[in-house]
């Protein structure tokens, strides 16, 4: 169970990756990456961020490149947090595929 003060942090660092990951994705057209969650542990050191990724094709591809520029992506965050938190967490990030799962699901009804 989160704490409060877990809760207000993932909804921080939320908001702030979503708008930085809205002006990296600029640049490349019809390429949408918004963060479906955040969660934080209990000593505030990582924070486990899940991505939905369209198109979902070139979401692997996306994932790697995300990945790979995750310090810079940390470092982004700590200057947009630098008032608010301490300690700016290690991030991870994951592929959130549950609209692909319901998708199948539908697939799969319809037959």
């Amino acid at each position: 169970m989160d704490s409060t003060r877990q809760s207000k942090i993932s909804r921080l660092i939320q908001k702030e990756l979503s708008e930085i990951f809205r002006l990296q994705t600029k640049a490349l057209p019809g390429v949408i990456v918004s963060v479906t969650s955040v969660r934080v542990s209990a000593d505030l050191s990582i924070a486990r961020a899940t991505l939905s990724i369209f198109p979902s094709d070139r979401a692997e591809e996306l994932l790697k490149n995300i990945r790979s520029q995750a310090s810079q992506v940390r470092f982004e965050l700590g200057q947009r947090t630098r008032m608010q938190l301490r300690r700016i967490p290690e991030l991870h990030f994951y592929i959130d595929d549950s609209l692909d799962y319901i998708e199948r699901i539908d697939e799969l009804l319809k037959k």
